[in-house]
């Protein structure tokens, strides 16, 4: 008698065998847990450790982030290379229980910050080339702790929006241990989408 050949062939989910001892509605939704579980568990670990989306609350980074923008941010980027000037970043906010902030670096460990006669901000005695400012925002205040050298493993950021505000001028530097990410896309309202 011949035997049947075995072509390696697996039947569909749920489609089962005649006289199967488990109904095909129990292996449906057994199937569509394990799915969505798997969905949950992927989305979590990209929002932990690579990704994440942010919704701006203030306009400190204005006029280049507005409120109620949101934004992608790089979860793992410093792992690979280190903070720069220009970065946008998401960061621990200096007050515990406060919610994570958004600004741009000017300076990293081991330069100098100061102001110029022209109202103009510097790094290690060069102005700082910034067009992302307005023009009502190249002349603000120097806050109380400039000229500041930044020590190492800390970033001094600012916020665009310099006349509105608190950043390292008044607050000091940041870790770069609290730095959460680094902003790199507008993602919504869909008219100012666009990198950062």
């Amino acid at each position: 008698m011949k035997q049947d050949e075995d072509l390696g062939q697996i039947g569909a989910a749920g489609a089962g065998e005649k006289g199967s001892a488990e109904p095909f509605t129990v292996r449906w939704v057994l199937d569509w847990v394990v799915l969505i579980v798997i969905a949950f568990v992927l989305a979590l670990g990209i929002k932990t450790f690579i990704v994440q989306p942010f919704v701006i609350p203030s306009g400190s980074m204005e006029p280049t982030i507005q409120i109620g923008d949101r934004v992608l941010v790089n979860r793992f980027i410093y792992r690979f290379t280190q903070p720069s000037r220009g970065d946008i970043v998401v960061f621990e906010p200096w007050t515990a229980g406060q919610p994570d902030l958004i600004k741009r670096i000017v300076a990293v460990g081991g330069d100098t910050i100061a102001m110029a006669g022209d109202g103009r901000f510097t790094v290690n005695g060069r102005p700082i080339d910034e067009p992302y400012l307005t023009e009502s925002n190249r002349r603000t205040q120097p806050g109380r702790l400039l000229p500041y050298k930044v020590p190492r493993g800390t970033v001094f950021v600012m916020g665009d929006n310099r006349n509105n505000s608190g950043d390292s001028r008044f607050n000091g530097p940041v870790a770069v241990s609290a730095i959460v990410g680094k902003a790199f896309v507008t993602y919504w309202p869909l008219a100012r989408m666009g990198g950062l």
